[in-house]
């Protein structure tokens, strides 16, 4: 019986949506990610999932990036280049509309983190 209790409550678990506190890909803190992208106003313009105002369409939906071959369209998909682009994706491509928000490298990892959870 207390087997059984223990099973039923690691599922229960599982289906909550509060993100796991680290993501192994990025190596950052998907909780302070979700909090991060919120703060910073990313879902303005992109549709992030579990992020404040779902419905942007200014720039592209967020909610897949892990299974994309690119970030920002240039580089290839991987968690080191959206860190990159996401702290400077002028620098990247000077024409982005992607503003420059002064995200710190430790911000910008949490920020994959949470963006890159299945």
């Amino acid at each position: 019986m207390k087997r059984l209790l223990a099973i039923v409550f690691i599922a229960a678990l599982g289906g909550c949506s509060k993100p796991p506190a680290f993501e192994p890909l990025s190596g950052g803190n998907p909780r302070v990610g979700q909090q991060l992208l919120d703060r910073y106003g990313c879902a303005a313009c992109h549709v992030i999932k579990g992020v404040t105002h779902e419905r942007s369409q200014v720039g592209p939906s967020l909610k897949d990036i892990r299974e994309r071959s690119f970030v920002g369209g240039m580089l290839p998909n991987s968690a080191a280049n959206l860190e990159q682009w996401i702290m400077h994706p002028r620098a990247i491509n000077p024409k982005s509309a992607m503003p420059e928000l002064d995200v710190t490298r430790a911000e910008a990892r949490d920020m994959t983190a949470y963006l890159y959870l299945p």
